[in-house]
């Protein structure tokens, strides 16, 4: 008995669920994006990794703009770097706009990312990946993340909820919180505006006034 092969997902399509499934039903089912300074910076940022090719440094073979993919989960995407280590283990590399010290809800979105390529380049290669990294331009530094089973079933989840979005094409509420802020799709999605009436009431945003 054969399988279906599961339709794909992008891997980015994790980090913008992580984020607010209604941002990712945006881009993903209504097929919408805007540009902010945010998303301008990372396109930048993306530019110097966005050609394919490799090179040798340091012992390491280094891939470019990796095409990936994972069958078991329906994944696919591409990889800014793969640093591949003498015994052919490969080591992805996500690079990022802004600091390594985000809100830890924020950089874990990052994280499930990365750990998504990671599950990728296992599959491809067949060597355990047991950590990436994630490169954020303004503190042009690293920050190692451990790719364990927890994070592992993290990206198996939310691959199905991806996927169940998909599926329904029906847009999720917003959160209308502090992710709203830099969000570039925030006039598309008018959080503010389809806020609940009670939270709009706390807010003094409330619409209509009722008399006693």
């Amino acid at each position: 008995m054969t399988t279906e092969p599961l339709d794909p997902i992008p891997l980015s399509a994790l980090q913008h669920w992580a984020y607010c499934p209604r941002q990712c039903a945006l881009i993903h089912v209504e097929q919408v994006f805007e540009e902010n300074l945010f998303t301008q910076r990372g396109q930048a940022l993306h530019k110097r990794v966005d050609d394919p090719g490799f090179e040798l440094r340091d012992g390491l073979r280094i891939e470019r703009a990796l095409p990936l993919f994972c069958d078991r989960l329906g994944l696919v995407g591409k990889a800014d770097v793969v640093e591949f280590l003498p015994d052919g283990t490969p080591y992805p590399v996500e690079y990022k706009h802004g600091s390594r010290h985000k809100r830890a809800d924020i950089a874990a979105c990052d994280d499930l990312q990365l750990a998504g390529q990671a599950l990728c380049l296992e599959e491809m290669f067949g060597k355990t990946v047991a950590e990436g990294a994630l490169y954020y331009a303004t503190s042009r530094r690293r920050r190692v993340v451990a790719i364990d089973a927890g994070l592992r079933a993290r990206v198996v989840q939310v691959a199905d909820e991806v996927r169940r979005l998909l599926a329904d094409g029906v847009l999720p509420p917003p959160l209308n919180d502090e992710h709203c802020r830099a969000c570039s799709l925030r006039d598309l999605c008018q959080p503010e505006a389809l806020a609940p009436t009670a939270e709009r009431a706390a807010l003094g945003q409330s619409l209509f006034e009722v008399d006693d």
